[in-house]
């Protein structure tokens, strides 16, 4: 941390921060833009009587745009789900496939391909919720919609899609020229928004007596325990020795060189909870729609607090562990690419048995994995259920707000680097030529 204080004396790299900070500022500007026909008072009573609902979730990941029903009411969630299923679809297509192994050249292809599926999911989902909202109203009675009408689904339509298209080039270019993954510090931007709203509603409970005062020391320790858990288990690696033979070139022989190649292991990141959370709120938001007595048992069946919920979620978030692992890491083409190259796993045979030990340790790894995400996840969903804790406290908001702030340290940290070696490197060649 003493080396990211040294960032502001670097001048690109001072550029890069702030070119993020002021396109995280036009994020937060644009959530405040209400989309037009909306009964904001009505719609925020709404969401605060569902806030434990699907609703509360994507809520939370937009930073309270869904709940303002602003421009950018529908988030970044729609480019995250066209990239997963361009990534699934890459399994199943060869074409995609290819495009994959082809270098940058297929990479533009399959983001241009990801941009299209992220227009087609916002006009979808713009148009289901602009229907479902023409016949929703408030606690108090009061219509979402003043003016309901073909008029203003093709409005919001037009309004959601143009809003969730502007965040992605945002996001975009948050990553080609600032500092960080631009899509995840958006989602980061969003949970963080909400923090401020998230205690005032604690403060509130509290002064009502609905969380008793002796709990917030408790809460407090429960949250640093769990930050630090999550720091412990995305920074923690399992690095795997591999040697290269010597290389007979012309008359020169080099030696051998001695890497290794590192294994996360939290391999399939946030993408599991999210997943899972998502599913498991179905029936929650079904139920506040469908007053219906078998649909009822099956919402209260599965609502967090109940022993089958906890249950579920724990099988989702294991299955898409292993499922996005299997997805995005290939042992046979790690161990192909390794044979290639002249590497190999010392006491292993290159070949099959490089890929048969590589799928053994990847494995035991998404074992723990799973089993932290499980533990991370559950605990404060727990508390979130019993004492009424805000959605903001939630394991999977901890979880992506520590791995981003991570993952954007370990950037800049990469750019010193980078800047120190190229300074060193410059006074060797002046020291030289004296």
């Amino acid at each position: 941390m003493s080396g990211i204080g040294s960032a502001a004396g670097i001048p690109e790299l001072r550029r890069r921060i702030l070119f993020t900070l002021i396109m995280l500022a036009v994020y937060r500007i644009g959530v405040q833009i209400p989309t037009p026909g909306i009964n904001g008072e009505a719609l925020g009573a709404f969401f605060d009587q569902n806030s434990k609902t699907l609703f509360g979730m994507v809520n939370m990941f937009s930073g309270g745009a869904l709940k303002n029903f602003s421009v950018f009411a529908l988030g970044i969630m729609p480019y995250i789900s066209a990239s997963i299923i361009i990534q699934l679809l890459t399994v199943v297509i060869p074409q995609l496939e290819d495009l994959k192994k082809d270098g940058q050249a297929g990479q533009r292809k399959i983001t241009q391909y990801t941009r299209y599926g992220t227009v087609l999911l916002s006009i979808i989902q713009g148009a289901f919720i602009a229907r479902g909202l023409q016949g929703m109203s408030g606690p108090n009675g009061a219509a979402i919609v003043q003016d309901p009408g073909i008029q203003f689904i093709l409005m919001t339509i037009l309004t959601l899609t143009t809003g969730t298209a502007f965040i992605m080039w945002l996001g975009e270019q948050v990553t080609e020229r600032g500092v960080g993954n631009g899509i995840s510090l958006v989602i980061f931007a969003g949970i963080v928004a909400s923090g401020p709203a998230a205690v005032g509603s604690s403060i509130k409970l509290i002064e009502a007596g609905t969380i008793p005062p002796f709990y917030i020391p408790i809460f407090l320790l429960f949250m640093f325990f769990v930050v630090a858990v999550i720091v412990f288990f995305e920074t923690s690696q399992r690095r795997i020795p591999i040697s290269y033979a010597k290389r007979v070139v012309g008359r020169r022989v080099y030696a051998g060189q001695n890497s290794h190649l590192p294994l996360k292991i939290n391999i399939s990141g946030v993408i599991p909870p999210i997943f899972a959370s998502s599913i498991m709120m179905f029936p929650a938001t079904i139920g506040a729609f469908i007053q219906v007595d078998w649909v009822q048992r099956v919402s209260s069946a599965l609502s967090p607090g109940s022993v089958w919920y906890y249950l579920c979620y724990v099988v989702m978030i294991v299955f898409f562990c292993f499922f996005y692992t299997a997805v995005t890491f290939k042992p046979d083409d790690v161990a192909d690419n390794l044979k290639k190259n002249g590497g190999f796993i010392p006491g292993i045979r290159p070949g099959q048995k490089t890929a048969d030990f590589l799928d053994k340790v990847l494995t035991r790894l998404t074992v723990v994995g799973a089993a932290y995400l499980s533990v991370v996840c559950v605990l404060p969903t727990v508390l979130i259920s019993q004492f009424n804790v805000p959605f903001y406290f939630g394991g999977t908001a901890l979880l992506i707000v520590v791995g981003v702030a991570i993952d954007t340290i370990s950037q800049i940290e990469s750019h010193l680097h980078m800047r120190n070696y190229e300074g060193f490197m410059k006074q060797g060649r002046v020291s030289g030529r004296r």
